[in-house]
């Protein structure tokens, strides 16, 4: 099975330049959208928003998408209506391009205890 791109052109080319799209008017062209994988497949990766809203997230360049997400992430290429279209039967109407990370890729961790035993923000709570 082949996965999506991670530096060499598209895996998926869904149109160029269609038209408005319900939530906006869609980008112009093809936009890289980062996607993970799942079992044999790979899925469309969703992000929040800073005021913790779902959001789509797609680039106007895979060299955009890689400095952003790391040079090793992986992605596919699409229309802004083919990912909203993909992300309306989720509940996710946002589309977010071209999104500054808030990390350094690779640096983010989640916050667990500290050695005291006390949460610290972000922690999974007690079950």
């Amino acid at each position: 099975m082949k996965g999506p791109n991670r530096s060499r052109g598209p895996l998926a080319d869904a149109g160029r330049g269609e038209g408005p799209t319900p939530g906006g008017p869609a980008p112009a062209g093809v936009l890289y959208v980062p996607v993970r994988p799942e079992g044999r497949c790979y899925v469309t990766c969703f992000f929040r928003t800073p005021g913790g809203h779902r959001t789509a997230v797609a680039f106007t360049s895979s060299a955009r998408l890689l400095a952003t997400l790391g040079q090793d992430h992986p992605w596919i290429r699409l229309s802004a209506t083919a990912l909203r279209s993909l992300a309306a039967p989720l509940g996710c109407t946002a589309l977010t391009i071209d999104p500054q990370a808030s990390v350094p890729p690779g640096s983010a961790r989640p916050e667990t205890r500290s050695d005291t035993g006390e949460d610290r923000p972000g922690a999974p709570p007690d079950r």
